[in-house]
């Protein structure tokens, strides 16, 4: 069954903590799963969640605290000596988990804890990966995997095998290197069980390897890995040399990150913020947007202002003004999410992203025509108005066209420009719709009732 955390259980925990009971603690989270004691540990403070990890063993520390979120895992390293983040925690991480820890402390504390490291060739493979670019294929590849030469004989594999095993946690692939450690390709688990044990490596092994560089950026990591249902992928450098591997749970993570990310900027929320982050984090995230849709209401009042003879003459415009703001604005998010979707997918083809884009401005136009048709027979049959049921219909109308030509159009440009397209959903082009839709109904208004 799923562990559920309730507020009875954190209680009973802060109590036995408090009174230094670690026969209860041990007995409390003995059994629980790596995440869900990193879950419990988000309702503690950092003094209780310290207390905890002092009982747990070294390779369920180092579980946990892989699972705890990027910003609470930092406040916590802060608090832990340099000796003990290296002995309890990165002498049972896998490389790459190793160095997304030392990465989060400050350069002077990663320096002492890469020091405390007794296994200098994990050491070593820290500070390697910590050379890459954080978005990169180098930035979230492990060091451990398994590789045998092409020279060698299945005998001499199987016995290398077991030697390498012992460092990685689970064998999805068998990498073919050659004396210089360039990839060669993949031996399958099957031929090696199969054949006789004095077959060489070079004569079963397969060539056909799918393969990213070290500087590929993780969204074609996931693409690719995504594309040809791959568990794990291998690293090479510029000149073919293997350098590790990623696995599935590492774009999962990135997936993840990447969606959460992608939501906040859809939001109107800038950075990456997590719910437990201190009040000013979370006011310098949500400020930026909140103040460009603050800008975008007082532009939207100077329209009206600006009509406001317009709107005293023919009071009935007023009416209509919120219908015509909201299905701008509303149509205007749908069809920029959309485009991020796409865009976010992988689609880089410009055949296929004009396919696209010809579909969403049909859609639009089927759309735009069927509301303007419902409320131009409601606007006749309830208000009789007819010059009030021609503005409207027609305002709405391209009120529609245009905000999904520019929800469309406005992502698309953003990715041209290497700008994360998210950014143009949420406030921003509901504001910019908001606008133009006023400006676009009121001129329509004036015209229809003869005020210009």
């Amino acid at each position: 069954m799923q562990f559920e955390i309730s507020k009875e259980y954190i209680d009973q925990l802060k109590e036995l903590v408090a009174s230094n009971n670690v026969e209860g603690v041990n007995t409390k989270i003995e059994t629980l799963h790596p995440a869900d004691i990193a879950e419990v540990i988000e309702d503690l403070t950092i003094e209780e969640a310290k207390f905890i990890y002092l009982l747990l063993d070294g390779e369920k520390a180092s579980d946990v605290l892989v699972e705890i979120p990027d910003n609470d895992r930092r406040r916590f390293l802060k608090v832990l000596p340099p000796e003990f983040i290296a002995s309890k925690f990165i002498e049972y991480m896998d490389s790459d988990d190793a160095a997304d820890v030392v990465a989060d402390l400050d350069e002077e504390l990663q320096k002492e804890v890469l020091n405390e490291i007794e296994d200098v060739e994990q050491a070593g493979d820290i500070v390697d990966l910590l050379e890459y670019e954080e978005d990169s294929a180098g930035g979230i590849m492990a060091k451990e995997l398994v590789s045998v030469n092409e020279n060698w004989t299945i005998a001499t594999c199987l016995k290398e095998i077991s030697k390498q095993a012992e460092e990685v946690d689970e064998i999805y692939y068998i990498y073919v290197v050659d004396d210089t450690e360039k990839l060669k390709g993949v031996l399958s688990l099957k031929k090696l069980i199969l054949n006789n044990t004095n077959t060489k490596i070079s004569n079963v092994y397969n060539a056909d390897v799918k393969l990213v560089n070290t500087d590929t950026r993780q969204e074609e990591v996931a693409e690719i890995m995504d594309k040809y249902d791959l568990v794990a992928i291998p690293v090479v450098d510029d000149i073919g040399r293997l350098k590790g591997r990623i696995t599935f749970d590492d774009v999962i993570d990135f997936v993840r990150e990447e969606a959460e990310k992608d939501y906040q900027m859809v939001s109107g929320i800038t950075g990456d913020v997590e719910p437990g982050d201190k009040i000013g984090e979370l006011l310098r995230a949500r400020f930026p947007w909140l103040l460009i849709g603050l800008l975008g209401g007082i532009l939207g009042a100077l329209v009206l202002g600006s009509q406001e003879d317009a709107l005293k003459n023919v009071t009935e415009l007023a009416f209509f003004i919120p219908l015509i703001a909201a299905m701008g604005g509303n149509v205007g998010v749908q069809s920029s999410s959309i485009v991020v979707q796409s865009i976010a997918s992988g689609v880089k083809n410009v055949e296929t992203t004009g396919k696209r884009l010809l579909k969403e401005l049909l859609i639009a136009l089927s759309t735009a025509a069927i509301f303007a048709v419902l409320i131009f027979v409601y606007n006749f049959l309830s208000q009789g108005n007819l010059d009030l049921t021609f503005s409207v219909s027609i305002s709405l109308f391209i009120v529609i066209l245009f905000a999904s030509f520019f929800g469309t159009l406005i992502p698309l440009v953003l990715d041209r420009f290497k700008i994360d397209p998210a950014l143009a959903t949420g406030p921003f082009i509901t504001t910019m719709n908001d606008v133009m839709g006023l400006m676009i109904y009121l001129m329509i208004g004036k015209m229809f009732f003869g005020i210009l």
